[in-house]
């Protein structure tokens, strides 16, 4: 069967059967749905009977909110590759609106808007007999389009024979009919994080939330002051488009809800200040900062908020540098090596040799990469050696350095001493300027020399290691910039060590250069030698098996 991009998943198992069903329902729906799975939940619907059915609200029972922990754990498992989304419109702790007036017990009065339109509707209803199948298909079409705006082409499929026979095992567990226990629900509640890569932990986090909910959901979001310490902060999204997801999600899931967004410039924000708020959902990592900020609120007069504990999602994926449950930090250290952004066309570029321009700041470990890259067979081209080079006297260089900087920067042998011509350059913009205008050139001469001999030995790939090749602007010798970062702290450690230099001139040398946010904007591919070197290698692999389809790719496609 073909796939689709966008599809809705209607569980009509009742509560206590679901959790055996969960994972082979999410592993048929994934065979048929390539984006987007909506979930949509209505326990004991009968698509069977002869008569169209409705839709009802549902309680918001502790039984819901268990399952929609296991099911965002199962999908992480079945199919990480699909935006699951669990939809609650349909579920309300009571049909009386705010007012206290009675309302009809109908959650869609018009078909909801869902920010993708689906074009596939799923379900895991049983069929009594085969006979069944158009009888059930068409009344799950007219179900769906009752509750949501649809494609107009909207396609049912009946998971239902797809699925392993599981009926012994749910026998077997049910347990015996009791009334189920409602959540505690709260007019106000908040939340905290920073959102980043919107994963299967968060959308649990958000979709309890939101069951707990009755009026207002309030996320503060961290912003700058709160990512300083995350690691591998450069590849965080930008705030906007955390805020755009958090906001697209929210509206799928519960459009009911006020919904309010706002900075979190340190751990406690609106939490702390916001009177009509009762609720704050942490995890039992972050049950220390619900219990600080409850503090903080007694502290400035206002009641306690509940605390509302969810469990953490396990990461089956994770490896010994990742932590255990499902987190943004794995998901972008999962980014280095692979391809962040395509490459610009540089079709004035002969095709080989392939060219990556390596930099990275001082003490990065962009060195000893570019010596892995050249045991895989990369030709490297070092530009601090040829910048050796380009000093040497006798070179065009050579003679305009000292008429512009003078002959007090000579050694004894004529050899001009960069110790000394640094300190005549260092801090002043003006005279840096004049120094690179007249070696930067030089030094690009030779690389593009080294290129054209590695063409001749018919080499497939070079790896320019360029400390300054951003600055420089030598981009248009490259296919493609890769970038190795560290963090600040772990760079001035790693300076002082090498070069015997105090952590002052260390943070200034650092200072001096692009930072890593900046030279990230420029990356094709990320690279980090902050962990073992083990750790670098599978990176430095990864990201040349990457390299390696690529230009076969271009190669097959001229």
């Amino acid at each position: 069967m073909s796939m689709f991009s966008t599809g809705i998943l209607v569980l009509t198992s009742p509560l206590h059967t679901l959790p055996f069903r969960i994972a082979p329902v999410l592993s048929s729906a994934a065979q048929l749905v390539e984006r987007t799975l909506y979930v949509h939940l209505h326990p004991g619907l009968n698509l069977g009977s002869g008569s169209q059915p409705r839709p009802v609200f549902i309680p918001p029972v502790v039984d819901l909110s268990t399952l929609i922990t296991s099911l965002y754990s199962n999908a992480a498992d079945a199919c990480g590759h699909l935006d699951v989304r669990v939809l609650l419109t349909n579920v309300r702790s009571q049909s009386t609106a705010s007012s206290g007036t009675m309302v009809p017990n109908c959650p869609f009065p018009t078909p909801q808007l869902l920010s993708h339109s689906p074009d596939v509707v799923l379900t895991d209803f049983p069929l009594q007999d085969s006979g069944q199948s158009h009888e059930v298909t068409q009344c799950l079409q007219k179900y769906t389009g009752h509750c949501y705006v649809c494609s107009p082409r909207l396609r049912s499929v009946l998971l239902h024979p797809r699925l392993p026979r599981l009926e012994e095992k749910e026998e077997k567990r049910k347990e015996p009919e009791q009334k189920a226990k409602l959540l505690e629900t709260h007019s106000d509640v908040v939340v905290g994080g920073t959102f980043d890569r919107l994963h299967g932990a968060h959308k649990t986090l958000l979709n309890i939330s939101c069951l707990l909910a009755n009026r207002r959901f309030v996320i503060g979001v961290c912003d700058q002051a709160m990512l300083k310490k995350k690691a591998l902060k450069e590849l965080i999204e930008p705030y906007s488009l955390r805020v755009h997801r958090l906001k697209e999600f929210l509206q799928d899931i519960k459009p009911s809800l006020q919904v309010e967004i706002v900075p979190l410039d340190d751990p406690f924000g609106v939490s702390i200040v916001d009177p009509l708020l009762q609720c704050i959902v942490v995890s039992e990592e972050t049950r220390k900062g619900g219990e600080a900020v409850n503090k903080k609120r007694i502290e400035n007069g206002l009641p306690a908020l509940v605390l509302h504990e969810i469990q953490l999602l396990k990461d089956s994926h994770h490896t010994e540098t990742e932590e255990e449950k499902i987190s943004s930090s794995s998901l972008r250290s999962r980014l280095l090596g692979t391809l962040l952004t395509p490459p610009k066309d540089r079709s004035h570029l002969p095709p080989l040799p392939y060219v990556i321009g390596l930099t990275g700041g001082s003490g990065s470990g962009k060195s000893s990469i570019a010596r892995q890259l050249e045991a895989l067979g990369a030709v490297r081209i070092d530009c601090d050696k040829l910048g050796h080079e380009v000093y040497q006297p006798g070179t065009a260089a050579y003679h305009r350095v000292l008429e512009e900087f003078g002959s007090d920067i000579l050694n004894e042998d004529k050899t001009i001493n960069r110790r000394a011509l640094g300190r005549k350059v260092f801090g002043n913009q003006k005279q840096l300027k004049t120094l690179t205008d007249i070696v930067w050139p030089e030094i690009a001469h030779l690389v593009r020399n080294g290129i054209s001999q590695a063409r001749e030995e018919g080499k497939q790939v070079c790896v320019l290691d360029a400390a300054v090749l951003l600055e420089a602007g030598w981009t248009d010798m490259v296919h493609e910039v890769w970038v190795t970062i560290i963090p600040e702290e772990e760079a001035v450690l790693r300076i002082t060590e090498r070069d015997g230099v105090n952590a002052g001139d260390a943070l200034r040398r650092l200072q001096s250069q692009w930072s890593n946010a900046k030279q990230v904007e420029h990356a094709n591919v990320l690279l980090s030698t902050l962990w073992e070197p083990e750790v670098t290698r599978k990176q430095v692999l990864k990201a040349w098996s990457l390299l390696q389809k690529r230009i076969q790719q271009n190669q097959e496609g001229q």
